[in-house]
């Protein structure tokens, strides 16, 4: 709960700096530095992507199997569509290395596992 809050108070800074800084609230036209790298790592955190994953595993294992798949599935409807809605604003470097390292770390981490939804949230 508390990652989710404080990555969402992330997100809604990123608006408002951008809403003070360039005088647009509209999220999929930030053109501040610093509104961009706030919004790419709390929509990176709120989806469990290396390197931002520190939460997601320890949270699958310890909820029931339920709350396991929606964390899973219909929490990361909203931030991915925010991520599609704002993707060309994200260097396409950044994007990259963001889902390479996923891909790496997910897998790596993910083949010493034993407990199928720690083995659930590296693959995700």
């Amino acid at each position: 709960f508390l990652i989710q809050a404080a990555t969402s108070s992330l997100i809604l800074f990123s608006g408002i700096s951008n809403a003070c800084l360039h005088g647009t609230w509209d999220i999929t036209q930030l053109s501040s530095n610093l509104a961009k790298t706030t919004l790419t790592t709390a929509l990176a955190t709120k989806l469990g992507l290396a390197p931002v994953h520190f939460w997601l595993p320890e949270v699958l294992q310890g909820v029931p199997m339920l709350s396991a798949i929606i964390i899973t599935t219909w929490q990361k409807i909203a931030p991915m569509t925010l991520f599609i809605m704002t993707s060309n604003l994200i260097p396409t470097p950044i994007t990259l290395t963001i889902g390479l390292t996923s891909t790496i770390v997910g897998g790596l981490a993910g083949l010493n596992q034993t407990q199928l939804r720690k083995v659930m949230a590296f693959s995700s």
